[in-house]
C-alpha cells in the first residue's frame, strides 16, 4: 500500500512549529489591527482634530525608516528569546495606556505607539529569520502566503472588534485586549522547537554592521529587482490608496461604503495567500511578482471606470495582486540570505519595500485635490505595467537556494 505525500500547505499545517508560530500571527495581529482603528478613533475623540488622529499611523510607521539599524538587533543573538523579550516588553507598554483620558496624556499614547512601530520592525526580522531556520526551504512560499492569509484574515475581524470595544469600554480597554494577545504569543513563540546556533560575535562597528545588510540587497543581482519592484508597486499603492474616497464619492455612495471596498479586497489577500505556495513552484519568485504587479495595474486602471460592479472586482483583484510581490521578495530573501545577516536584510527590504507606501498615501492625498482622480488611477496602471515588465525577463528563481 503506498502513502501519498502530504500536499505542501497541509504540511505545513501539520508541522508543530509552523502551526505554533502561524498561531502567534493570528493572536497577535488581532491585538494590532484592533489597535490601530482605535487608536485614531480615542484621539478623534479627545481632541476633534483629524490630524492629530492621522499622526497615530504616522507614528507607527516612522521606525520603518530605521528599519537597516534595527533589524542588526535580530542578528546579535538567538532570535527565539529576542521575539519573546519583544512581544513582553509591548505588552508591558501598551499596560501603561490605561492612564490616557484626555488631551495631555496623549504624548504618551504617541510614544508608545512609536516604540510599538520600532519594536514590530525587529519582530519581524527575528521572524523571518526563525522561520528561515525552522520551515523546510521549499516550504518557505506556502508559509509566507499562510501568514499573508492570517494577517489579511485579522484585518477583516479586528478593526470591528475593536471599534465595538472601544464604543463599549472606551480607549484603555483596546490597549488591555492588545497586551492580552502579545502576553498569549508569547507563550506561543516559547513553545516553539527550534534549534539556534550561538551567533558568531558581531564584526565591526554597528554603521558596518547595518551597511552589510543594505550591501547584500544592492549587490545580490535576484533580490535587487524584486526590492526595488516592490518598493515602486508600494509607492502606486499609496497612490492609489489615496484615491479611494474620491473612488466612492464617483460612484455615488457615502465614504463609509469605502470599508466593504476594503473587505473585498481583503478576501483578495487571504485568497491569494492559500495559492502563493504552489503559484510560487510553478513560476518562480520573479514572475510571481510580475503577474500579481500586472494584475494590479489592470485593476487600478479600471479603478475609473465609475460603475459598482467593476470597482469591486477591482477591489478583489488588488488584494490578490499586491500581496504578490510582497510574498515573493520575502521568500527570496529568506531563500537568498545567509543567516547571520538575515535579520538585517529582512528589515532593510521592508524599510526599501513599505516606507513608499507612506510617501504616495501622502503625495496621494495632495494629488487628490488637484488632478482628476481617474487620470491618476491609469497612469498607476500603466506605471505598474512598467514595473512588472523586466520581471518577466531573467530567471524565476530569485533565491540563491532552490525549492527541495
Amino acid at each position: 500500500m503506498t502513502h501519498e505525500t502530504p500536499r505542501p500547505l497541509v504540511r505545513v499545517l501539520r508541522d508543530r512549529d509552523s502551526g505554533l508560530y502561524l498561531s502567534g500571527v493570528v493572536v497577535s495581529g488581532f491585538g494590532t489591527s484592533a489597535l490601530w482603528l482605535a487608536s485614531g478613533v480615542w484621539v478623534k475623540d479627545l481632541t476633534g482634530s483629524d490630524g492629530l488622529a492621522a499622526l497615530c499611523l504616522l507614528a507607527m510607521w516612522l521606525p520603518t525608516l530605521a528599519g537597516p539599524l534595527l533589524g542588526t538587533l535580530a542578528d546579535r543573538g538567538r532570535r527565539k528569546p529576542l521575539l519573546i523579550g519583544v512581544n513582553l516588553l509591548l505588552a508591558a507598554l501598551l499596560l501603561t495606556l490605561v492612564s490616557v483620558d484626555a488631551p495631555g496624556d496623549l504624548w504618551l499614547l504617541y510614544a508608545v505607539l512609536f516604540a510599538y512601530g520600532a519594536a514590530g520592525v525587529v519582530a519581524d526580522a527575528a521572524e523571518s529569520a526563525l522561520v528561515a531556520t525552522a520551515v523546510d526551504p521549499s516550504l518557505l512560499g506556502d508559509f509566507n502566503g499562510l501568514r499573508m492569509t492570517a494577517t489579511e484574515g485579522m484585518k477583516l475581524l479586528a478593526p470591528l472588534a475593536g471599534a465595538g470595544l472601544y464604543a463599549a469600554h472606551g480607549g484603555a480597554s483596546v490597549a488591555l485586549l492588545d497586551a492580552a494577545t502579545f502576553v498569549l504569543a508569547t507563550g506561543l513563540y516559547a513553545a516553539l522547537r527550534v534549534q539556534e546556533d550561538k551567533p558568531s560575535p558581531p564584526t565591526g562597528n554597528r554603521r558596518r554592521q547595518t551597511a552589510e545588510g543594505a550591501r547584500h540587497v544592492w549587490a545580490h543581482p535576484a533580490l535587487r529587482p524584486l526590492v526595488v519592484a516592490g518598493g515602486a508597486t508600494m509607492l502606486c499603492a499609496g497612490l492609489n490608496g489615496a484615491m479611494t474616497y474620491a473612488v466612492v464619492d464617483d460612484l455615488g455612495h457615502a465614504p463609509e461604503y469605502a470599508g466593504v471596498l476594503y473587505a473585498v479586497q481583503g478576501a483578495g489577500s487571504v485568497a491569494v495567500g492559500l495559492l502563493s505556495g504552489p503559484a510560487l513552484r510553478l513560476l518562480g519568485e520573479r514572475r510571481f511578482a510580475a503577474y500579481g504587479i500586472a494584475l494590479l495595474a489592470v485593476a487600478v486602471a479600471l479603478r475609473a471606470v465609475p460603475s459598482d460592479p467593476p470597482a469591486l472586482v477591482c477591489a478583489a483583484a488588488t488584494g490578490a495582486g499586491l500581496p504578490a510581490v510582497l510574498i515573493a521578495t520575502l521568500t527570496a530573501v529568506q531563500r537568498g540570505t545567509p543567516g547571520p545577516l538575515l535579520g538585517r536584510v529582512t528589515a532593510t527590504a521592508n524599510t526599501l519595500v513599505y516606507t513608499p507606501n507612506v510617501v504616495g498615501l501622502a503625495a496621494g492625498a495632495a494629488l487628490v485635490e488637484l488632478v482628476s482622480h481617474r487620470l491618476v488611477l491609469v497612469t498607476l496602471g500603466a506605471a505598474l505595467l512598467v514595473t512588472a515588465a523586466p520581471l518577466f525577463q531573467g530567471p524565476a528563481r530569485a533565491g540563491a537556494v532552490s525549492d527541495r
